[in-house]
């Protein structure tokens, strides 16, 4: 088999798996309620795939270098997922979505920018995430109607997740880890729920769910640094296990927490 015919092979493998990770997951968020759908939208769904398909082609080292830009960006993805749940209590879906992608690609270009330290991104998520939790515990809680998933939806989900599966993997040979880290979880599917709740429930509903995606995305960032230094401490697979358990943890903390009254 030519190297080529490989590649192709195996990229379009990584992008049917990812894809039917994230659709089991968004289907099952959407019924449960804007905490849930908010928590189980920012496990690393998406990029933990992502992140598996990149240590196999380039190592342990490179995935734990990736880790701190993806640590850097998720300060990004926070003031996303906030900018869309603000502009949603009034805006249309177009406007919310347009602008909230508008600053995130500033932003992110920002990051990509910088030569980051660990030190520096872990920092800059402990304040930033914190004054956005702030602002966004008035927006959490607002109940979403029972819908129907359509089979559009469903392939809408899936293409989506498969185009970032495939663009990160291909690119990841020549913009390194520090790129690898941005694309890899690039917000594909806090996006996928707004494009599909807001024309649905309308957009209350939908920030209420961007709105605990923020209190989500601090399991990403305590994922994010233990991926850090458990991928060169013990390699690949023990650091994406642990970073993938480190965001389940929260997200159980979160829910159980709020279940006893507790609006962390």
């Amino acid at each position: 088999m030519s190297p080529d015919l490989y590649f192709a092979l195996t990229l379009i493998l990584k992008m049917a798996v990812t894809a039917g990770f994230v659709l089991a997951a968004t289907v099952t968020a959407e019924r449960a309620g804007p905490l849930v759908g908010g928590l189980v939208a920012t496990l690393p769904l998406g990029a933990g795939p992502v992140y598996v398909f990149l240590a196999l082609d380039h190592g342990a080292h490179f995935i734990a270098q990736s880790a701190i830009n993806s640590l850097a960006i998720n300060i990004v993805n926070v003031i996303f997922a906030l900018t869309y749940a603000l502009l949603a209590q009034r805006r249309s879906l177009f406007v919310s979505l347009s602008l909230a992608m508008l600053l995130w690609a500033v932003l992110a270009w920002g990051v990509h920018e910088i030569q980051w330290s660990f030190t520096a991104a872990a920092v800059s998520n402990v304040i930033v995430v914190g004054v956005c939790i702030f602002l966004a515990r008035p927006l959490r809680h607002v109940a979403i109607p029972r819908m129907r998933t359509y089979w559009t939806d469903l392939a809408l989900r899936a293409s989506m997740v498969a185009l970032l599966v495939g663009i990160t993997v291909t690119l990841s040979f020549r913009i390194g880890p520090g790129g690898s880290g941005i694309l890899a979880v690039f917000p594909i599917i806090l996006i996928s729920v707004m494009l599909i709740l807001h024309r649905r429930v309308g957009g209350k509903p939908t920030a209420a769910v961007m709105a605990n995606a923020v209190t989500g995305l601090v399991g990403f960032a305590f994922a994010c640094v233990v991926l850090h230094f458990a991928a060169d401490a013990y390699g690949a697979a023990i650091g994406l296990s642990l970073a993938l358990a480190t965001s389940v943890a929260w997200s159980l903390i979160v829910f159980n927490a709020r279940r006893r009254g507790l609006d962390i």
